[in-house]
Formats: C-alpha cells, sequence, structure tokens
C-alpha cells in the first residue's frame, strides 16, 4: 500500500470524481484510476461506487478513508519534524479564525510567517467560534482566533486571552438613532436587529446582555457573515452590535456606543498536544511558546 494511492482514494472521496481528483492530483485519469484499482485489490474491496453519473464510496471505502486520511498526515508530520531537526520549517498550518478577529492583524502574522518560514504553506478557513473550537479538538486546524463573551472559556483546548472590547451599536446614516452619540440596551431593545445565527458564540454575548437586563429583542435577520451582517445594517435593515476594532474598517456605517452593552473576548486557541513544526513556529511569532 503506497502513500500516493492513499492521495489518490482522498482526492476522489474529496471531489466525487475521477477526473476531477486527477486534475487536483496532477495526474492523468487513467494513472489514478489503474492506482485505486491495485490498491483495491490489494485490500480485497471496492472502495467506491462507479456509474456513469457518479462516484460514492463504499461502506468499505468509507471506513478505510480515515484511516488513510491519517496515514498521510503522519507521513506529513515525519517530514516536517526531521526538516525541523535542521532548523527549517515546513508542511501545512491550518489556522482558523472569526471574521470578526481585531486583536491581531491576520494579513500581517500571515505575512510575516511566510516570509520567515517560505517553505511552509497556510491554509486558512473562517468560522464561527464554537466550530473552530471543535476542530481544533479534532485535529482538523492547529491554530484559531475567535470570541465569545467574556464569560465563557474555550474548554478542551490550549488557549490564550489577547483582548477584550465593549461592542458597539452600528446602524446606516440615515437610520433614526444615527445622530446618537451613546444609546443603552433597553433604548435599542425597541429596534429590529441583524445578528449571527442564534446558539453561536457571537450571537450570545448580544442575547446574554439583552437577558441580563431582563429585555427582549427581535432579531429580523441572522447572518452567517459578518460582513454580509455588515451590508444589511448599512442597508437600514436593522441594527446590529458588533467589536469596535471590526467596525472601524467598514464603510457605509454609524457607530453608537451603548452604555451597559455586552462585551467579547478574543482568545487565540490551540490543540493539548504538542504542535507541528509550523504550528509552533506560528505561536512563537504570536508570543506564545510552550511552558
Amino acid at each position: 500500500m503506497e502513500l500516493q494511492q492513499m492521495r489518490y482514494v482522498i482526492a476522489v472521496a474529496e471531489t466525487n470524481s475521477f477526473t476531477r481528483a486527477a486534475q487536483r492530483c496532477l495526474v492523468v485519469q487513467s494513472a489514478l484510476s489503474h492506482q485505486i484499482g491495485r490498491l483495491e485489490k490489494e485490500l480485497g474491496a471496492r472502495l467506491f461506487e462507479r456509474t456513469s453519473r457518479r462516484v460514492r464510496l463504499t461502506p468499505a471505502g468509507a471506513a478505510f478513508l480515515p484511516a488513510a486520511r491519517q496515514c498521510l498526515d503522519a507521513a506529513e508530520r515525519a517530514a516536517t519534524e526531521v526538516a525541523a531537526a535542521v532548523g527549517e520549517v515546513r508542511g501545512l498550518l491550518k489556522v482558523g479564525l472569526i471574521p470578526t478577529v481585531a486583536a491581531v492583524d491576520i494579513p500581517a502574522v500571515l505575512g510575516e510567517f511566510h516570509q520567515r518560514h517560505p517553505k511552509a504553506r497556510i491554509s486558512l478557513s473562517v468560522g464561527a467560534s464554537d466550530e473552530l473550537v471543535e476542530q481544533i479538538r479534532q485535529g482538523e486546524i492547529e491554530v484559531a482566533f475567535l470570541g465569545i463573551p467574556v464569560t465563557a472559556h474555550p474548554r478542551g483546548v490550549m488557549a490564550r486571552e489577547l483582548a477584550r472590547e465593549r461592542l458597539v451599536a452600528v446602524v446606516s446614516p440615515d437610520h433614526p438613532l444615527a445622530g446618537e452619540s451613546s444609546v443603552d440596551l433597553r433604548r435599542l431593545a425597541s429596534e429590529v436587529f441583524v445578528d449571527l445565527p442564534a446558539k453561536t458564540a457571537g450571537r450570545a454575548q448580544s442575547d446574554l446582555a439583552f437577558a441580563a437586563a431582563g429585555l427582549t429583542r427581535e432579531v429580523a435577520f441572522e447572518v452567517t457573515n459578518a460582513d454580509y451582517l455588515a451590508r444589511l445594517v448599512a442597508a437600514g435593515l436593522g441594527v446590529a452590535l458588533l467589536p469596535p476594532r471590526y467596525v472601524a474598517g467598514l464603510t457605509g456605517l454609524v457607530t453608537i456606543e451603548v452604555t451597559d452593552a455586552p462585551s467579547r473576548a478574543e482568545y487565540v486557541i490551540w490543540g493539548r498536544e504538542s504542535p507541528h513544526p509550523a504550528a509552533a513556529a506560528f505561536l512563537e511569532l504570536l508570543g506564545i511558546t510552550e511552558d
């Protein structure tokens, strides 16, 4: 069983196509199909069901896939550990972040990391804070930046708090509140809101604050993307509570101080196990070293 065969199986499973998998792996389709056929013969089981319309994993293929990924990850880690032993950082660094992260200038940090370690590759994914915590636990990503209510703490991961900030209200320039210098939650409770989906960490910051004040509000629009959330506010569809440093980079919005605003804490998190060399180098760049 060869690592290249495992790469081909993973590519087919992820693309649901032998043609697209071959394109991804930069080989001709016949060579990829031949190698997977050899592997299936060696294993004594078919890994894929092939029809003229689709390709999908068989039960045997579904059982094989996680192990194949683990083998490839182990092989890549072995190579990166050898490189690290001679002073070279390489391999894939998987970073996750929320769209509104502001405590760290992510593009600047990634740029500096790339300059220091040009042979390392970077995979950047955007998601919700609770999703990122779970991905760190599962080993799907190695480092993540998130924002959660100040009363919460990331569980099951290593974490370093980066900053705390009070949210601000944002409205469109023609909104009735646009001329106000400050408001309180009671005044905002009568407004229509645009917010992140219920039960997410980003939404919880505001929900907890209104609940603690004994207030309810109407969230008429739920949006998974913070940038699009801001667009809906700019279009006059409602009010939102957002981190001030994130709002500073937006246009077409008016910012209003909230006297009893909810707060959020930003964290960088990573796995409990020793980080891969690329992840360790990235954390060191952030000023975080293993104790």
